[in-house]
């Protein structure tokens, strides 16, 4: 698009027992002139999804005014990522998140990360993060207890 400066940035790497994976999106109109409206509608779609709120495709298409195919269209084209893989990410991210911080249930999570079924989001965290979300769970817990027990542990510990 002539006059349209758009670069992203997206950290791919997905090393199996991290869910510290960052995926940002540079969006960078700022020098650009006559921006078409879908630009702006871009924009706004990556503030959205980089403000952390877990929305759909069609959640964010209908909040800039244009089909869910269209939005799918316009962002992979323009941002050269797939939306649906990036909203993915973004939930099992904050799953992972609140699966290592919260006592809330496997079930309780899925649903508030947007799968409508537990066995969905067991499913799709296994392959993102090559074990079950309970494991994951297991090993978050196991690993902090190892970093308190080394405090207590502390000869400046009383």
């Amino acid at each position: 698009m002539p006059g349209v400066s758009t670069q992203v940035r997206v950290d791919a790497k997905q090393p199996a027992a991290s869910a510290e994976i960052a995926l940002p999106i540079l969006l960078d109109v700022s020098g650009a002139t006559g921006l078409a409206l879908h630009d702006t509608r871009l924009r706004q779609v990556v503030e959205l999804i980089e403000s952390g709120a877990l929305l759909t495709v069609h959640d964010l298409a209908v909040k800039v005014n244009l089909s869910p195919s269209y939005l799918q269209h316009l962002f992979k084209e323009h941002v050269g990522v797939c939306m649906t893989r990036l909203l993915a990410e973004r939930r099992l991210q904050k799953a992972a998140h609140l699966l290592a911080e919260s006592d809330m249930s496997i079930k309780q999570i899925a649903f508030a990360v947007g799968y409508e079924h537990a066995s969905s989001f067991v499913r799709a965290f296994q392959h993102r993060f090559a074990q079950t979300p309970r494991a994951y769970r297991t090993r978050k817990a196991g690993s902090a207890n190892t970093t308190a027990d080394s405090v207590n542990s502390s000869p400046f510990h009383p």
